[in-house]
């Protein structure tokens, strides 16, 4: 098969391209999903996340080699891999993150990437349900909304931000730079009763155009090269090995950990590596799969009393209750995000912003990765700190496309991080002891009341922590010698070949990654058409 571009991944990134690209009738478009079709019902039931993140079929089923920094688990390490990947399973939070985040790449040598230039992309996207303004688009594919239901528990933790020292922002995407300590409502990537997924939004709008090729159940082996420039993709399905040749560009689209593995797997990367996997090398960059960068989540979880939680009402009669709030009205427990609050705190000296993001819920949480609703009522308070130092990797094991590739986060590997998770867990217990949720706290359950040093927090956090699905990094823009691609997302001393999804980030932000995910792809499009204008006008 031939087009003009070949995307590899159908995840947040790969429909927006899909999308963009197709627009126009003149470019022959081809998108490659390892994954399946978006069929399944939970994928669009929004509370239906809780059941996605360790789906067999769903997501990939990663698991991250033992780390050190977590007492050398194994931990879970969900990706998409369904039409709109990561954006089909994930808590569905819409938040761009601090100016500050995007003026650092642009300080870093990446022209065009600062706030005042991403801000555009990020409102071209968006379909805001409160509707256009200075921060906000409205028509845009992606819809977003506010919280909708806000549980009286939630109302308390809000009142109780406040009471401690932080503003409450109505708008928690509308932030001015050098803002402090805040609390507000998420914004969702949901309108209704419906996840607005990648899929769902960018590309159920061009999926009939007959210029866009959209092929499923294939797992990309490598990317084709003659000489120094991407000429196609080798593929399998079925069974079956085939290509897809692109006449003008492949872009890579896999994220943090597939678009490092597939150019590993295609000879791009660092040589010494390759030689131990047996790949031939094509082009020497020692950067791609290093710089691995996550938010490391821990948990800090009280039991509550005499305020209504989402723990009983997932159960009995009053799930009963709820279903049909769902299914009348398209309200209620079955619409919530993997949170409804979030604060953002500064609990280092040396920040100069906030550091460190909680996200709250009207509920409490069995420990792990995957959020199992205890059997007791509560409310958590889930930290990260928003910049970490630590850096990881992903590494290919060996040159069969079927193996899964290594990945280490290296969470907790620098002193500031861990002191900087010591503060969270101590910023969400300053939180839930606010005058406004006295009434109803009965006490903490986790990490407990016997965990109070600060070696005692860090042995919680190490026992306990886990990834908060923000992986990003691994394919870094810039210009120094660690760098993937450059601030056009054109891989280095490659021809005819970009990588645009969360990979080419330089630096994590300082909160979720999907709309900033969105906002890149959306940058990349608009890069792409305008050098085929270039081309065509030369």
């Amino acid at each position: 098969m031939q087009a003009d571009y070949v995307i590899v991944g159908a995840g947040s990134a790969g429909c927006v391209l899909a999308n963009r690209l197709s627009a126009d009738p003149g470019n022959r478009v081809i998108l490659i999903e390892a994954g399946g079709r978006d069929r399944n019902p939970l994928i669009h039931i929004p509370a239906g996340y809780v059941k996605l993140l360790d789906h067999p079929t769903l997501t990939w089923g990663f698991k991250a080699e033992p780390d050190p920094g977590v007492n050398n688990r194994s931990i879970l390490y969900p990706r998409g891999k369904v039409l709109g990947g990561s954006s089909s399973i994930n808590g569905m939070i819409y938040v761009r993150g601090q100016p500050e985040d995007f003026d650092h790449w642009g300080q870093l040598g990446n022209r065009g990437w600062s706030w005042d230039d991403l801000l555009p992309y990020f409102k071209e996207a968006e379909d805001w349900q409160g509707g256009a303004d200075e921060f906000h688009g409205q028509g845009g594919p992606l819809l977003t909304s506010r919280t909708s239901d806000k549980p009286a528990l939630c109302e308390k933790i809000i009142e109780a931000g406040t009471q401690i020292g932080l503003d409450y922002h109505e708008d928690v995407n509308h932030l001015p730079p050098g803002a402090g300590d805040n609390i507000g409502w998420v914004q969702q990537t949901r309108r209704g009763r419906r996840r607005q997924s990648a899929a769902r939004t960018y590309l159920r709008a061009a999926i009939k155009r007959p210029n866009l090729q959209i092929v499923t159940d294939a797992l990309v082996h490598r990317v084709l090269f003659d000489g120094k420039r991407a000429v196609g993709v080798e593929f399998s399905r079925g069974g079956n090995l085939d290509r897809a040749d692109a006449a003008a560009e492949v872009i890579l689209c896999g994220g943090a950990i597939g678009s490092p593995h597939i150019l590993q797997l295609s000879g791009v990367g660092d040589p010494d590596h390759l030689g131990r996997i047996g790949v031939a090398a094509v082009h020497a960059l020692p950067g791609v799969g290093r710089n691995l960068q996550d938010h490391f989540l821990a948990r800090v979880t009280a039991e509550v009393t005499g305020i209504g939680t989402a723990n009983e009402k997932s159960r009995g009669l009053p799930f009963v209750g709820e279903l049909m709030r769902y299914v009348f009205a398209g309200t209620g427990l079955l619409t919530y995000a993997a949170s409804l609050v979030a604060a953002s705190v500064k609990v280092l000296e040396e920040s100069a912003t906030p550091d460190v993001q909680i996200l709250l819920a009207n509920a409490s949480f069995a420990p792990g990765p995957i959020r199992r609703l205890d059997d007791r009522p509560g409310m958590t308070g889930g930290m990260w700190q928003m910049r970490p130092l630590s850096r990881g990797y992903v590494e290919a094991k060996s040159s069969d496309p079927n193996m899964a590739p290594a990945i280490n986060p290296r969470y907790l590997s620098e002193d500031t991080d861990r002191r900087a998770a010591i503060g969270g867990l101590r910023a969400v217990r300053r939180l839930f002891a606010a005058p406004a949720l006295a009434p109803y706290l009965v006490g903490e359950i986790l990490p407990g009341i016997n965990v109070q040093s600060d070696d005692e927090l860090l042995d919680y956090l190490r026992q306990t922590g886990s990834t908060v699905f923000h992986a990003t990094c691994t394919c870094k823009m810039g210009r120094d010698a660690m760098a993937v691609v450059d601030d056009q997302l054109r891989v280095h001393g490659i021809d005819g070949l970009r990588v645009i999804d969360a990979s080419v980030m330089p630096t994590v932000t300082s909160t979720n990654t999907n709309a900033p995910t969105i906002m890149i792809a959306e940058k990349g499009a608009a890069m792409i058409r305008a050098a085929a204008r270039q081309k065509m006008a030369a």
